[in-house]
């Protein structure tokens, strides 16, 4: 069986939200597509487009921003570096003038309300988040090109799977978590010492740090503006932010007006088990309301679970003493690569696995990561990755009106929630009597997601989605 090459910086990608695969992946897509246009010479040649929208991207698709992320990507806008606060008036621009500068140097003609097609009855054979680029040239000639988007912000064009990681050969090649015990058997190193040995076939150690603490501070920055911002989520559903009165109401009202103060006065509030758990979900909130904010956000694994990881993290940071790089770098490490082996085994995809695909594989990488800093072995840490999808099995993905709002930001927050106590367990615990290993549970999980109903699975047409009637304005 080959095994897929997949980096720290494949699971943790900088972008913006609401969500990973229904925008960061479609932005991302749209971005391909203009390169290959220009690889092609033809950038130049368009004068007409069309984007069609299959699957789950068009039945919840104007909720996550999808129409959005692909006029972004298609103007050459970047994720990782656009300015935000900006998103809104470019877009209004695109509508109001029905003209897009494709790549930021070819104008055409084009109006977003048709343009960009919702084809809620249709879907594509490979996965349910499918869209087409169709463009027709000066000299008449037609083109098509069709994309993926797989979860976490990972896109495959039709007919390229598995290209883009074939060439690369790690020295400690991981499918599955047995894969991973082996090479901690033989060579003694931990789960995070394996990955970085891994992570050298791309790029020198300096690059590797580098990059993840630069996501370690997109985390930070996010956390502390979530709690510090106030107001209504956009999208319709007047859902008011929690995050940043809950911060107020633990700090008795104090401000702070950096990230290294706040975090001291945190800290300096105690130890208390309902402090640390109000925290713990604070944190969380913070992170998912600035993601359904289209703030910038760390896809971990994925957007719509995106406060699990950071919020877990923080936990360590302010009350485990692990306020340090190599601690961040190693639970980062451990984390991503507990993440990457349920992205080989199963799926982060919530159109094809239900929210466990998310909030469950985000619980089980935060649970591991912690469970390897706080001083546990290579098996209790897979235990904790364990023991912390073992109890999202089966959680579906119902989000109303197909917003990243309602259930899926306090989904974070009992996903950080049971992260810690899995962690705590497997730590307390004798790996040698576990009667479920973490293979045992991915297998599980993808069992799960091929029964799940589609309705469950990101399409709004189940569950909380229905039950929950609610008139939404025209996006």
């Amino acid at each position: 069986m080959p095994h897929e090459a997949i980096s720290v910086f494949d699971i943790f990608k900088i972008g913006v939200g609401p969500s990973s695969s229904h925008t960061l992946g479609p932005w991302r897509a749209a971005l391909l597509f203009l390169q290959s246009l220009e690889q092609k010479h033809q950038l130049l040649q368009v004068t007409s487009l069309q984007v069609l929208l299959y699957g789950s991207l068009a039945k919840t698709g104007k909720g996550h921003g999808t129409d959005v992320a692909v006029l972004m990507g298609l103007s050459g806008e970047d994720p990782v570096t656009c300015e935000v606060a900006l998103i809104d008036e470019k877009v209004q621009r695109i509508r109001t003038t029905k003209k897009l500068l494709l790549q930021g140097k070819h104008e055409i003609d084009f109006d977003p309300a048709t343009g960009v097609e919702f084809l809620f009855t249709e879907s594509l054979p490979y996965h349910p988040n499918a869209l087409t680029f169709m463009i027709t040239l000066v000299n008449g000639e037609q083109h098509a090109a069709t994309y993926y988007s797989v979860g976490g912000g990972f896109v495959q064009q039709e007919g390229e799977q598995g290209a883009a990681t074939a060439s690369v050969q790690l020295p400690f090649p991981v499918n599955n978590a047995g894969d991973l015990l082996h090479w901690c058997r033989k060579t003694g190193l931990s789960i995070s010492e394996v990955v970085m040995e891994n992570e050298h076939s791309w790029r020198s150690e300096e690059e590797t740090r580098k990059g993840v603490l630069k996501i370690w501070q997109v985390m930070k920055e996010c956390m502390y503006r979530g709690c510090h911002s106030h107001g209504m989520l956009p999208g319709g559903l007047q859902v008011k932010r929690r995050a940043a009165d809950l911060n107020k109401k633990l700090l008795q009202g104090k401000t702070y007006e950096d990230y290294d103060s706040w975090i001291k006065a945190i800290r300096a509030g105690g130890s208390d088990f309902k402090y640390i758990l109000d925290w713990v979900s604070c944190f969380a909130l913070a992170i998912n309301e600035e993601n359904a904010s289209f703030g910038r956000v760390v896809t971990a694994p994925t957007n719509g679970a995106a406060g699990v990881i950071p919020a877990v993290l923080h936990y360590l940071v302010v009350f485990c003493d692990g306020y340090n790089d190599e601690k961040i770098l190693q639970f980062m490490f451990t984390a991503s690569e507990i993440g990457s082996i349920f992205k080989k085994g199963a799926t982060i995809s919530a159109a094809m696995g239900g929210c466990q695909a998310e909030i469950g594989v985000s619980s089980a990488m935060a649970a591991a990561g912690l469970t390897e800093v706080l001083g546990g072995s290579q098996r209790q840490t897979m235990m904790a990755a364990e023991i912390a999808m073992e109890h999202h099995l089966g959680l579906t993905c119902d989000p109303i009106g197909g917003l990243v709002q309602i259930p899926c930001i306090e989904r974070n927050t009992m996903g950080a929630i049971k992260a810690i106590t899995a962690s705590q367990l497997a730590q307390q615990s004798t790996p040698d009597f576990a009667k479920v290993s973490l293979d045992n549970v991915i297998k599980t999980m993808w069992d799960t997601a091929i029964d799940m109903s589609h309705k469950y699975k990101e399409t709004a047409e189940g569950g909380l989605a229905v039950n929950i009637p609610l008139s939404l304005p025209e996006c």
